[in-house]
């Protein structure tokens, strides 16, 4: 079974940092693009970063400058690591992977179960 697990989430005050991390485990054959989606109350889940496999990597307009997405494929994780954290940040941060688990599957998009960033003002 395919799991993605993140961990790091927490309460920070504003302009704090918070580093999250997501493991990606079990039958792997490729991971692809990987990436962070936050979903605040009431609002519709948004893209925060998203890096590939060769390292390339893309933010949400809101984030950039302030977060910085980087992985390690030997292990299997992706981070993100949050600088100047502001109030609007606060939402529950989710792990995204495009993985396959054998070499004739297509790929198909992995979630985990989210953690919960609090920033305080």
């Amino acid at each position: 079974q395919v799991q993605l697990v993140e961990s790091g989430g927490g309460l920070v005050q504003g302009g704090g940092s918070l580093r999250l991390s997501c493991a990606a485990s079990g039958s792997i054959f490729s991971i692809n693009t990987m990436g962070w989606y936050r979903q605040a109350p009431g609002q519709q889940r948004e893209l925060v970063a998203g890096i590939t496999f060769g390292g390339s990597t893309n933010y949400a307009d809101s984030v950039k400058g302030r977060f910085t997405i980087s992985r390690d494929n030997a292990k299997k994780m992706v981070y993100l690591q949050m600088n100047s954290l502001k109030p609007e940040d606060t939402a529950v941060y989710y792990c995204t992977a495009l993985m396959s688990t054998r070499y004739y599957e297509t790929a198909r998009e992995y979630w985990g179960q989210g953690t919960q960033v609090t920033v305080s003002s």
